[in-house]
């Protein structure tokens, strides 16, 4: 082994980078936040058909974000992405109340998958700007969050459109997640 490749592997040691599922039902602003957390302009966001990837650097870690679809036609394709995930965030939209037990039961197979067991969860509850959005208590309540003891996982109010409560999220992963 060479000098040069000594220092990449130190570097690569050095380097805190960490691989995140993005997911939640269709229009709960999975995109709106990828987009919002790289600083990038959300006043026009279209639905994702497929998934998108970022790069998003965040306090000194390297966050290779995975934002996909939601749609029902797209949800049984989740599972090709849960390899090697080491925080799953999962979005759900506070102010439609009509879809609280469907995101519930997405959520709730998700935490029985095999591949992501034991990994973090940091569940962002989207669109409090909005005057008749849920708030992290009641959807603690209706999701049964409280029951959730093989992982750690923190609930986050947020809004995506301004940005309120997503740097809280970033560092409750930073704080809470070994790279």
């Amino acid at each position: 082994m060479g000098l040069l490749d000594l220092i990449r592997k130190m570097k690569q040691k050095n380097k805190k980078e960490l691989r995140i599922l993005l997911l939640g039902l269709d229009n709960a602003g999975k995109t709106t936040i990828l987009k919002s957390l790289a600083s990038e302009d959300v006043s026009h966001i279209t639905p994702t058909q497929g998934f998108n990837i970022k790069s998003v650097q965040s306090q000194g870690i390297l966050l290779n974000v995975w934002d996909i679809g939601g749609q029902k036609t797209i949800r049984p394709y989740w599972r090709n992405y849960f390899e090697n995930t080491d925080v799953l965030i999962y979005v759900i939209d506070s102010a439609d109340r009509t879809r609280f037990e469907e995101s519930g039961i997405q959520l709730a197979e998700l935490l029985e998958e095999e591949k992501l067991a034991r990994t973090p969860l940091l569940l962002f509850a989207n669109k409090q700007d909005l005057m008749n959005a849920a708030r992290s208590t009641e959807l603690m309540d209706g999701l049964n969050l409280n029951a959730i003891k093989d992982r750690p996982w923190q609930i986050q109010q947020c809004s995506a459109l301004s940005g309120e409560g997503l740097a809280n999220g970033m560092e409750w992963i930073r704080k809470n997640i070994k790279s």
